[in-house]
């Protein structure tokens, strides 16, 4: 008996669904877009990370934090294509949480610390992805190697900062590369030879004096 009503309960349901038809799975809005402010932004230091992970013999994933020490970026709100970013990496600040490795990083082997001290990343083409999202392609240098590199990026927010009044906004991104790119590849393939780069930042337009 159980097994009856089980079965004619099931054709109801199918003969239902093929009347009115499956209902449509509800629909994901887009993300509202953000309006920033037109400027020159100084990028913060203290809340940019440039984190950088490759793999390990197949094992592990191991990662790296590379801060920055000064960085501008130029945004244009009516034409992201008049945008741009400028961002100098001193290379002897290089944090992989292990102290050994970031030593033997630092020696010619791999970043030459001693003669090529920074790395800097410049825009060449900023272009619209729709959604908060835009394209950002550019040269980065490292050891006197420059070669181009291109950032899916996501623009998180902007408005007045919380804590300092200014009017700031902030980014993420990604990107990969091959560091045998730019004559770092030692140990590859054990040692993948692509890296994936996660990039976030937040900057602010400077105080203007007399100005709230």
């Amino acid at each position: 008996m159980n097994t009856t009503r089980t079965l004619l309960l099931s054709l109801a349901v199918a003969a239902s669904l093929a009347a009115y038809g499956t209902p449509a799975a509800p629909a994901v809005a887009a993300p509202a877009a953000i309006a920033a402010v037109s400027g020159t932004y100084r990028l913060d230091p203290d809340h940019t990370n440039v984190l950088v992970q490759w793999t390990h013999f197949g094992f592990s994933q191991p990662s790296a934090d590379f801060h920055i020490d000064a960085g501008t970026l130029v945004f244009d709100a009516t034409d992201a294509g008049k945008s741009s970013v400028d961002v100098t990496l001193p290379m002897a600040a290089i944090d992989t949480f292990v102290p050994a490795l970031d030593a033997h990083l630092k020696k010619a082997d791999f970043f030459d610390v001693a003669r090529f001290p920074q790395a800097r990343f410049r825009s060449t083409e900023v272009k619209p992805a729709g959604g908060n999202k835009f394209i950002v392609t550019g040269m980065l240098t490292i050891k006197d190697v420059s070669k181009p590199v291109t950032l899916d990026v996501t623009l998180n927010g902007a408005g007045k900062h919380g804590m300092t009044g200014q009017q700031a906004i902030g980014f993420s991104a990604t990107a990969t590369l091959k560091r045998s790119d730019f004559g770092v590849g030692a140990f590859a393939p054990a040692v993948s030879d692509e890296v994936r780069l996660r990039i976030t930042t937040e900057g602010s337009l400077p105080a203007v004096a007399g100005k709230e």
